[in-house]
């Protein structure tokens, strides 16, 4: 498996990014290359990635894990190890756990029996904190929180010592072990490391180590009431698998200090390198995992795999590909600076992807009945399509035709404006792999003015392959035959939000940018027949409408499609869709 895809260029430059373009940068990469090179760390590389199981990944994850599992992938001797960082019983579950693995293997990655936890870590963490204990550079603590932040001070002004910094090491020996034995409720008694009250860093403020919480643990049971905070972990973690190269994102960086701090006055038997990036952030929808789980927890989404998000099984059930996935985290490189990436460069990737693999069939997702006068009524015919003009062993199908035809209400103007050159009464256009029809009468609802149906000749000299020189007509349109048609219903997705939440004032409430149209059901409409098995997952293009995945729903009876991207359509500038009626 390839973990870095080649760069799409020439035409990167009018891809829709809102930040430098970064095709081919990836500092990370070039670091970690040179490391090797030199021989740092006994010339091994050995990265992580190091989910916490409180939820599911998002494409934000994505970027993370192509980046560690790419390093190892590049690198002769390279590893890439899975940790599971479970060190908050309240918020961790094996569902985590277990889907977590599940989309890191979609994604194409393998950790290859390299996969810990940090839980199985604890007995080790506890020793550590024992020594800091017996080297003077940790001590129990028993402020309240709400105390605890007034002691730290401000960005600009120094914090002061607890009253318990100064206890003695047998004191806070003997209370941590009580800690321990679950002798004291929770938030009565802390563990802190003993650093700088005066520094800068505020993470260097005698942070927190441990904390006495009486909750059962997914894997550890009711063995432990003390759980060690992220900022103790994580390092120590990294320490004892031998990790060389901790990537990161930006908001570590001011904990890097820490980090190294923990590691080193803990004696750990290795030393990693931190390293920070740039994380994620798409435009119109929701990269934290706090807020995706309040959506799916207050019901506002299906679940975690509802196609509106950017989780990592949203995008497969909307139709998203993996490799399309792979191909837009290595295009947008690793950089330093924080920026913003248009959702319409993700959808770009996946158009690429699925113009390549998927099979074309005709859909009428809002049907407008057409009769052919002139053909017969009592026959029909098989016409040839073509299965994908891009794979050339794709093959072909046939499509029935008949005299009853379905066209998309959108592709009839009884009054066409300029520059529409689809049916309109009188006009000629033709109909996809089969003949030119004329419009010669319209239907409509007497009361409501509505067309129902229209009334159109064909031109039987005009079969679509037919070896005779082809007639001309401005404008080739799908349709699909009402004898033979099968029923589907269609979910069109658009921007789960509509405003940036970076740009949202934080002390607003970011649910009210939820955007009340980001799922559009469209019912009754009409799929050709080689539709009527399709399998959950195969993804469609349904001709001159856009990219659509079967969906789990289908199993139910009524065949459900998710749009997964649209394709690009420059008459919607000019004539944009009418509303659904």
């Amino acid at each position: 498996m390839t973990a870095r895809l080649s760069h799409v260029s020439p035409r990167e430059e009018s891809l829709p990014v809102v930040s430098e373009p970064s095709g081919a940068s990836n500092f990370i990469h070039d670091l970690v290359v040179a490391d090797h090179a030199a021989g740092k760390h006994d010339g091994r590389v050995v990265t992580r990635f190091p989910p916490e199981p409180n939820g599911y990944l998002h494409i934000g994850h994505a970027k993370s894990i192509c980046l560690n599992f790419g390093l190892a992938h590049d690198i002769s001797g390279g590893i890439c190890h899975l940790r599971f960082d479970d060190t908050n019983p309240t918020t961790e579950d094996p569902e985590y756990v277990n889907a977590i693995q599940a989309d890191l293997k979609w994604l194409g990655f393998d950790w290859q029996e390299k996969m810990f936890f940090a839980s199985d870590y604890f007995e080790q963490l506890y020793s550590f904190a024992v020594k800091l204990i017996h080297k003077g550079k940790a001590y129990v603590d028993n402020l309240t929180p709400e105390e605890m932040r007034v002691y730290r001070g401000t960005l600009s002004q120094p914090g002061k010592n607890s009253p318990s910094r100064d206890h003695s090491i047998e004191d806070n020996l003997g209370l941590f072990q009580r800690m321990r034995a679950g002798e004291f409720p929770d938030g009565s008694y802390v563990l802190r490391a003993k650093i700088d009250m005066a520094s800068p860093n505020i993470n260097l403020r005698d942070p927190v180590l441990y904390r006495i919480r009486h909750a059962r643990h997914y894997r550890t049971g009711n063995s432990w009431c003390l759980y060690p905070a992220y900022d103790y972990a994580h390092p120590l973690s990294d320490a004892l698998e031998g990790v060389t190269h901790s990537i990161c994102t930006l908001e570590f960086e001011d904990h890097r200090p820490l980090y190294d701090w923990v590691v080193e006055q803990a004696e750990a038997p290795h030393r990693p390198q931190q390293i920070e990036f740039a994380r994620l952030n798409l435009t119109y929808t929701v990269m934290s995992k706090r807020k995706l789980l309040e959506l799916v927890e207050k019901k506002l989404v299906s679940g975690w795999d509802d196609p509106r998000l950017p989780t990592i099984k949203g995008l497969r059930r909307r139709g998203y590909t993996p490799e399309a996935i792979r191909a837009f985290c290595d295009h947008i490189g690793i950089g330093k600076r924080e920026a913003i990436v248009e959702m319409q460069l993700l959808e770009h990737f996946v158009r690429e992807d699925l113009n390549k693999r998927s099979p074309r069939v005709m859909a009428v997702l809002r049907p407008l009945k057409v009769i052919l006068d002139n053909y017969p009524e009592d026959q029909a015919e098989e016409l040839e399509a073509v299965n994908n003009p891009e794979d050339s062993s794709a093959g072909t199908r046939n499509v029935p035709f008949s005299r009853v035809l379905y066209i998309e209400q959108d592709d009839f103007r009884e009054d066409p404006p300029k520059q529409f050159f689809r049916l309109a009464p009188g006009r000629e256009v033709r109909l996809r792999y089969a003949y030119i029809i004329k419009c010669v009468g319209v239907t409509k609802d007497p009361i409501t003015g509505e067309v129902t149906e229209l009334h159109c000749i064909y031109d039987s000299t005009t079969k679509s392959g037919a070896s005779q020189e082809q007639r001309k007509v401005k404008a080739t349109i799908h349709w699909v035959s009402l004898a033979h048609a099968v029923n589907a219903e269609v979910r069109l997705y658009h921007p789960l939000l509509i405003a940036d939440l970076a740009k949202v004032p934080s002390e607003h409430d970011w649910t009210t940018y939820l955007n009340p149209n980001s799922l559009e059901r469209v019912t009754g409409c009409k799929v050709e027949p080689s539709l009527r098995q399709a399998v959950e997952g195969t993804r469609y293009q349904f001709e001159r409408l856009g990219y659509f995945c079967t969906d789990p729903d289908s199993a139910s009876g009524t065949l459900t499609f998710n749009r997964t991207v649209s394709l690009k359509d420059a008459w919607a500038k000019i004539d944009p869709p009418r509303p659904v009626k």
